[in-house]
């Protein structure tokens, strides 16, 4: 095992020195020439055990139908292969026999089984609402605990964030291209709505997929210049020290910065207004946190890029202008998505006055709708295009997490898991000076900051559903691998187990 030099131990591995004395045969064995392994096959062998974090990412490109209702399904290839992760981690800690988490990490990780497990106990019909307590295991604590378990070192962290952003240029390719032929979901009567493979009935899911890749782009892009200890990674999953690492460092950072440029296109696309404001707000947090010089060079990069696509070449200008005008119209003369949002949320917030302390139980938010919201909620959105007909897609949930919970969990519930959130983003803050003076892992925890900040924004526009939520189970297993990794310099012993 090795830890870096913010303290966070990454398990990786270790050479120990064998005895100088072996049997005959041992030593004849010893003595062959191995074969060379080559690059690419020394790679494959150092990542094979991320493969199925990386399968879960990669299945998310498959399009998934929607469910009998017209609502957005959720129980895609991506979501098996997350079963398969978990389970594959399971494995592996019972053939290591060792304490999996530490006692932080537990407590963090399982806050949310007490607030899920109680409303589903005391919720009107337990049995309907066991889909949904498989739902918020899934997504918040099964698939996180174990990328907190497989991700070793700084190199796999990289690995699997990049995976993300390959998603993300690829989703964002496919949503550029319905806004070009005409393909998309409809907009504004035409269907010119970039959302990726995912479809109309999950319009957040591109945008989501989109925003995840380029916040990881501006963390890596932000990262402090190398000196001497940041660089390529060494075989411990630390940073070289030489000046080819340095060189690497740099390419790296380019690389990122131009993948930022490329995703904020299909970004602008969407017309996710709460993808937008999230975004907005992780970005500006990042380029704080990297230092006034940075932020302003990239302030200067991003500026001119939308000028010359929005202003320039006239890319969506029009009704992105449109777009943006309507996240103020929540008073004067708000459109209809906007007057169903609010209703709905008013609706939740009255549920909660009901039962205030364990809610109306998980998956009651659509029996009790209707009893407490006003007549203006039209009580369903009309859906199309992007190789689907016209159909009515029901309004299930507020639309708001934090009210999705608090209205069916109650106050128990908000509490762990709004809890764990803040004790998610509280830890990796604390974590990121030790790496910005080091020099060594700060682009991932810049990129986990600003993860963490986007989704606790975003919350509060949207809610878990659809295929593309399983993404968001692997960004909390990001952030806990930075947050809740072990702290401390391993002992002699654990290194040479490892």
């Amino acid at each position: 095992m090795a830890a870096d030099a913010t303290g966070v131990v990454f398990p990786g591995a270790v050479g120990v020195a064998g005895p100088t004395a072996r049997h005959p045969a041992a030593r004849g064995r010893a003595d062959r020439p191995l074969p060379a392994a080559g690059p690419w096959g020394h790679v494959l062998r150092r990542s094979a055990h991320l493969l199925p974090a990386v399968a879960v990412v990669a299945l998310l490109a498959v399009p998934s139908a929607p469910a009998g209702d017209g609502s957005a399904g959720s129980g895609g290839v991506a979501d098996a292969a997350s079963g398969l992760l978990v389970l594959y981690c399971l494995v592996r800690v019972l053939r290591d026999r060792a304490r999996p988490l530490t006692r932080t990490a537990a407590l963090v990780l399982g806050l949310p089984v007490l607030g899920v497990g109680i409303a589903a106990v005391t919720a009107h019909d337990p049995a309907s609402s066991l889909p949904g307590v498989a739902r918020y295991l899934q997504i918040f604590v099964l698939v996180p605990g174990a990328l907190l378990l497989l991700l070793r070192d700084r190199r796999d962290f990289r690995l699997v964030a990049g995976s993300v952003v390959v998603l993300a240029l690829a989703q964002g390719a496919v949503g550029v291209t319905q806004y070009l032929t005409g393909t998309g979901a409809s907009y504004m009567g035409e269907e010119i709505r970039a959302v990726g493979t995912f479809g109309p009935t999950d319009v957040m899911g591109m945008a989501t997929v989109v925003a995840y890749g380029l916040i990881i782009c501006v963390g890596f892009a932000l990262s402090p210049a190398a000196n001497g200890a940041n660089g390529a990674d060494g075989a411990d999953g630390s940073d070289g020290a030489d000046g080819r690492g340095r060189h690497v460092a740099r390419v790296r950072r380019a690389v990122a910065l131009g993948c930022a440029g490329l995703l904020a296109v299909p970004l602008a696309l969407s017309f996710s207004r709460g993808a937008w404001i999230a975004t907005a707000v992780a970005v500006v947090l990042q380029l704080t946190l990297s230092g006034p010089r940075r932020a302003v060079v990239v302030v200067l990069v991003a500026g001119a890029l939308g000028v010359v696509l929005v202003g320039g070449l006239g890319i969506g200008s029009q009704m992105i202008n449109e777009r943006l005008d309507s996240i103020t119209r929540v008073t004067d003369a708000p459109d209809q998505s906007v007057t169903d949002r609010y209703t709905m949320w008013a609706a939740a917030t009255d549920m909660w006055r009901e039962h205030p302390v364990t809610g109306v139980g998980l998956k009651g938010f659509p029996a009790h709708r209707d009893s407490h919201a006003s007549l203006a909620l039209s009580a369903a959105s009309d859906t199309e295009g992007a190789g689907l007909g016209f159909q009515r897609q029901p309004l299930l949930s507020p639309h708001n997490m934090y009210l999705l919970v608090l209205s069916e969990q109650g106050l128990l519930g908000i509490v762990a898991l709004a809890g764990g959130w803040a004790a998610l983003l509280v830890r990796a803050l604390r974590r990121l000076p030790g790496a910005y003076r080091s020099r060594t892992g700060a682009d991932c925890g810049l990129a986990v900051t600003g993860l963490l900040v986007w989704q606790l924004v975003d919350f509060s526009y949207a809610d878990i559903g659809g295929p593309s939520t399983v993404l968001t189970a692997v960004m909390l297993g990001l952030a806990a691998r930075w947050a809740l990794g072990p702290v401390g310099r391993p002992a002699r012993s654990e290194a040479g187990r490892a």
